[in-house]
């Protein structure tokens, strides 16, 4: 069946990424400015990235729950009263670098769609993205993330995995939906579909890293997702 374009108004991503400003905590008050507006230099903004993006490489190598603020000071070659400058905890610089995480990652995905993209070729290219994740094996920080959820008690509304989640839901099912109208996919109930992507998908990522997966067991499971928008399975 002929496809039509998405065009960028009903563009499944336009409102959904994560890119939006973020409300920067701190702790010491020469970091505020009027009215509890925060002033950060360009070199400490600079300095606060670079001690996120090296404590995500600890929070790799070592998980979430061995990690101290300790060994991100010495991954950083900084001092500890530096580090406590921006952070207060080792659990406060994990949520910082998951919100980087997923910043990067948007930023990554959504620049390397087309302009001609169809529903279906964005779905592909999402499902193949998180292929690599999978396949990455250690290096990445969903170890790090379970352990994280498991050890802290994270309140609902600050709940960053549900979010994603929920906002990748959301993204699936305005492509599923937009795809049924153009005659790529059939389904009956989108969002439920939606959900099972995801669903299905976080299985993976738990068998990735306890069971151990290949490559052709994660292409058999997409092959069954694509089938299934096909009125196949």
């Amino acid at each position: 069946m002929q496809s039509k374009n998405i065009s960028e108004e009903e563009h499944p991503l336009k409102g959904l990424g994560l890119k939006t400003s973020e409300r920067r905590r701190h702790i010491y008050k020469r970091y505020w400015g009027m009215k509890g507006t925060i002033v950060m230099g360009e070199k400490s903004l600079q300095k606060r990235k670079y001690i996120l993006e090296t404590a995500r490489k600890v929070f790799m190598e070592k998980g979430y729950k061995r990690v101290t603020m300790k060994d991100i000071v010495d991954a950083c070659g900084i001092s500890r009263g530096g580090l406590y400058l921006y952070f207060e905890s080792t659990s406060q610089i994990f949520m910082e670098v998951l919100k980087l995480e997923s910043q990067e990652t948007d930023d990554v995905f959504g620049d390397s769609i087309k302009e001609d993209a169809t529903a279906a070729d964005i779905l592909v290219m999402f499902l193949n993205e998180q292929k690599k994740e999978l396949l990455r094996g250690e290096d990445t920080l969903t170890q790090a993330t379970y352990e994280f959820y498991f050890e802290e008690e994270i309140p609902k509304k600050n709940n960053l995995l549900k979010k994603q989640f929920d906002s990748a839901v959301k993204i699936i099912e305005k492509l599923i939906e937009i795809g049924v109208e153009n005659g790529e996919f059939y389904c009956e109930d989108c969002s439920g579909k939606a959900r099972n992507i995801m669903y299905v998908l976080e299985g993976l990522k738990i068998c990735a890293q306890t069971i151990g997966i290949t490559e052709e067991a994660v292409d058999r499971e997409i092959v069954y997702i694509l089938k299934g928008l096909d009125g196949e399975a």
